[in-house]
Parts: structure tokens; C-alpha cells; sequence
């Protein structure tokens, strides 16, 4: 039975790559066009590519040392660690453990290197990032989604997929902070670890892959030139197997959870609250379109970490604090405390790894030529995973373009290589937001879902352990399936 199934999930992907093959071709009067926009590109590789090994000449001196990744492996590992070796410990100092450690890197670059603008540039990235998360996570504590149905295998299915779509249009974020309150109530009866995980697979992460506002990477693509709706044209296909897949796995586990037994009696209903807070998800969503290289009239505050995007979203954050119903934040049984941990924790995450993207992004841009879309959508995935993937996604789109003596920094490139070789946009693409699913640190919203539900007493699987037993085992035949089918 389960050889069958598998023949039929591999199939499924076949021919949706089949019809990918057939869109292919009614476009296939467009190649002349692209042949001599090769060629105008080739007559200018010469001259580009010197200018590339001139730059990479020029930055080589200024490569971190390779031991300066060494406080990102230690706070990584002390992540891990931490809650199961010593939680008492980590509990209480991890906040000065994260700070420290970003310290020396901010340190070593500041007066070593005499790098400021790594560090500004990490510094806006972390704000923005917390930022959209704070704001999120203020906005939806105020609203209340009660459904008073009995926990199902299909309605858990149908909460999953309804996730993974409107991840699409509220950012994996909007979506995980909206609905992780409500599933876990609705499945107090028969909560086990996997129904978080597979929640953070499929809404915190895989859903979000169709659209600029689903997850981070591929809003800077668009800010770097990407057509908006190019993203769903070339991903849909790929992300609607995937998501089937790792849904209908999760049903065949979750079929067998048969929870309490206790008689209950249920009405049916749903009752929605809050919905003045929806405005303020509006407010966010909106706003993350406020920037300088979206629209020219927004002002741009460099040197400042912060832009007007970020001014709003934490205006937001006080407004939520100060207006939100409070019946609702105590039935959602609001609290600070993730999103504490999150901004903590990641402003040494986003510190640490500047050394360990810097010589990730020269090997790659080195090396580019020599690396197919295959190897670009394993490379990208894998560091996505413990790497921040919004920067991963961009040094490996530079590295791809580097292939084709084209410039990230130009939108015209940009959109010379959507027409040259979009194989390798969409691999570095589905990779960046599938393969945030693999660790807790994959995704901002991993974390804070596994804080969320921690705090409401529910035992999560720790770092390592949620690698080796769903990772592992449920992610990476998947993901190896999807590579085979379209990458290989």
C-alpha cells in the first residue's frame, strides 16, 4: 500500500512538471529573442567578468577570519543544549549569552576590519525582522478564533491548508501568530509534538512560497527586481505537491491519535473576535511595502537601522499593547515572553553569522560557474536551514547571476535573468522558504511558534531532536522527490 501511494505522489509530481513542460512551450516563440539577449550579454561577459574578479580580488582581503564563526557555532549549539542540559541555567542568562557573543563579532568587525557597514546593514535586517514579527505578534494576541468543533484528522488537514494559503497573503508570520492559538485549543484533548511540527512545516514555512509577502527572501527578490506574480507563474506547481505530500503524511499519523476519549458535547460554531486588530494586520502587511527601492517618495534614513516601514510597525506594536481587548488576550493566554526570546536570541543569531555568510557568499560567487540548479537548491536549502534565509537567498542569487556575468545590484539584470535561465531563480527560490522548516532558527516564526506553545505547557521536541525525528525523516524525502522532479 505504501509503494502505491508513493507511485502515486511521484506521478503527481510528473505531470504537473509534464505541464510546466507544455506552458514551456507556448512561450516557445520567445527564444530567439532570448538567444540574442544572451548574445548581447556575452559581448559584454568579457569586460563583467573582469570586473567581478576585480571585486572579489578586492573584497578577498576583507574576508573575515574563519575561526569568527566559531560564537555562531557556539550559540547555535548552546540553542540546542541549553534547554535539555542546563535549563536553569540557560533560562535566566540566555539573553547575556546572545548579546555577548554578537558582541565580539560586531566588535571584530568594527575595530579589526574596520567594517561598519556589515554591521549597519545587520542592523536594519534585524530591526525590520523584528519589527514585522513584534507587530504580528501584538496585532493577532488580540484576536480570537474559537472553534468549537471535535479535533479531527480532516479538520486538521483543512486548518493546515487554509494555513498554508493565507500564508501567502499575511506573511508565513500573519499566518503562524493567527492560527497557532486556536489549533492547539482545538487539539488540547489530543495534543502531541508532531501536530506543532507540522504546522511549522507547512504555515511557518512551505506555505508562504507563492508570493513577495509570504516569507523574507522573496520579498528582497522583489525589491531587487523580481515581477511580483512571478514567483506564483514558477512555484506554483512545485509547492502544491509538496504541501499535499507533507499534508497527507501528517494525516496518516494524525488518523492514529485518538486523543481523549471523554464525552464531550460541541456546537459547532466559530466565533471570531477582534476584529479591529485585523486592521492592524492590514496596517503591517501594507507597510511592508514602504520602502525606498518600492516607492520613491518614502525617505530613506541611512545611516539609521530603521526606515518608516519599521516606524509604523512598532507603532503598531503600542497601539495593539494598549487596545486590544483584554478578555481576548487572556483567553489566548497572551505573553510577552516569545517574542522576547525571539528578539534576544536572533539579534546574536543575525550578529554571529556575518563572518559565516561572507565567506559562504565568496566561495559561492568563486565557484558559481561550476554549481547546476541542483546544486544550487541543496546549497541554498541546507545553509536556509541554520542560516538566516533571507541573506542566504541573496548571496546564492548573486552567485547564480555571477553565472551569466549579471549584476544583483542592477534590476535590469535582474530582469535580463528571469528571461536567461529562470531555473535557477526558482530552485534558490522553493529552497529558501522550504528548507526553513528543517530547525527551529530556519524561520522567525519557528521559534516563536515553539515558544507559544511551551508557554501554554505543551512539551516540544528539542533542536536536535526535532531534526532527526520529522526533519529528517518526513522533510528531506520530500525534498529529495521535489529535486529529482525538477532539479536534477
Amino acid at each position: 500500500m505504501n509503494k502505491r501511494i508513493l507511485i502515486f505522489l511521484f506521478s503527481l509530481l510528473l505531470m504537473l512538471s509534464a505541464a510546466n513542460q507544455v506552458s514551456a512551450q507556448e512561450v516557445q516563440h520567445n527564444e530567439t529573442k532570448t538567444e540574442e539577449v544572451k548574445q548581447v550579454t556575452q559581448h559584454g561577459e568579457t569586460a563583467k567578468q573582469s570586473s567581478k574578479d576585480s571585486k572579489i580580488e578586492t573584497e578577498e582581503h576583507q574576508l573575515p577570519n574563519v575561526l569568527m564563526v566559531i560564537p555562531f557555532v557556539v550559540l547555535l549549539l548552546m540553542i540546542a543544549t541549553g534547554p535539555i542540559f542546563y535549563h536553569h541555567f540557560w533560562e535566566h542568562h540566555y539573553p547575556k549569552i546572545s548579546i555577548v557573543l554578537g558582541t565580539i563579532t560586531a566588535i571584530y568587525y568594527w575595530l579589526i576590519l574596520h567594517d561598519t557597514h556589515s554591521i549597519l546593514h545587520t542592523a536594519a535586517e534585524y530591526f525590520s525582522f523584528i519589527a514585522l514579527l513584534a507587530s504580528l505578534f501584538f496585532a493577532s494576541g488580540g484576536i480570537m478564533i474559537k472553534v468549537d468543533k471535535k479535533a479531527t484528522p480532516l479538520l486538521n488537514v483543512a486548518i493546515l491548508l487554509f494555513g498554508a494559503v493565507i500564508a501567502n497573503f499575511i506573511g508565513t508570520t500573519g499566518a503562524s501568530m493567527l492560527l497557532i492559538r486556536p489549533f492547539i485549543k482545538i487539539n488540547q484533548d489530543r495534543m502531541k509534538p508532531y501536530l506543532v511540527v507540522f504546522f511549522i512545516f507547512i504555515v511557518s514555512n512551505i506555505g508562504g512560497a507563492l508570493t513577495p509577502i509570504g516569507d523574507p527572501p522573496l520579498f528582497l527578490g522583489f525589491l531587487r527586481g523580481i515581477d511580483f506574480f512571478w514567483f506564483f507563474q514558477h512555484i506554483w506547481y512545485i509547492w502544491l505537491p509538496t504541501v499535499l505530500i507533507i499534508i497527507l503524511i501528517f494525516y496518516f499519523i494524525d488518523v492514529r491519535n485518538k486523543g481523549d476519549k471523554t464525552a464531550k458535547e460541541y456546537t459547532g460554531k466559530i466565533e471570531f473576535k477582534g476584529a479591529k486588530n485585523l486592521v492592524y494586520l492590514l496596517i503591517i502587511i501594507v507597510a511592508v511595502f514602504i520602502d525606498p527601492n518600492v516607492m520613491s517618495w518614502v525617505p530613506n534614513f541611512a545611516p539609521f537601522p530603521i526606515g518608516l516601514r519599521e516606524i509604523i510597525q512598532f507603532s503598531v506594536v503600542l497601539l495593539a499593547f494598549k487596545t486590544s481587548d483584554k478578555e481576548i488576550l487572556k483567553y489566548n493566554e497572551f505573553d510577552i515572553e516569545p517574542i522576547r526570546e525571539v528578539a534576544f536570541l536572533f539579534v546574536g543569531i543575525f550578529s554571529t553569522m556575518i563572518p559565516a555568510l561572507q565567506l559562504i557568499s565568496h566561495e559561492a560567487n568563486v565557484l558559481g560557474d561550476k554549481l547546476s540548479a541542483g546544486t544550487f537548491f541543496w546549497s541554498t536549502g541546507l545553509l536556509s536551514g541554520v542560516l538566516d534565509n533571507a541573506p542566504t537567498y541573496l548571496n546564492f542569487l548573486s552567485a547564480a547571476m555571477g553565472k551569466f556575468a549579471l549584476d544583483i545590484n542592477s534590476q535590469v539584470d535582474v530582469k535580463e535573468f528571469m528571461l536567461v535561465d529562470d531555473i535557477f531563480l526558482q530552485a534558490i527560490s522553493v529552497a529558501a522558504v522550504f528548507f526553513g522548516a528543517m530547525t527551529y532558527i530556519g524561520n522567525g516564526p519557528n521559534f516563536m511558534v515553539k515558544s507559544i506553545v511551551e508557554r501554554a505547557g505543551i512539551r516540544m521536541p528539542s533542536f536536535f531532536a526535532y531534526v532527526y525525528r520529522y526533519s529528517l525523516p518526513v522533510l528531506i524525502p520530500v525534498f529529495i522527490l521535489v529535486w529529482l522532479v525538477f532539479f536534477f
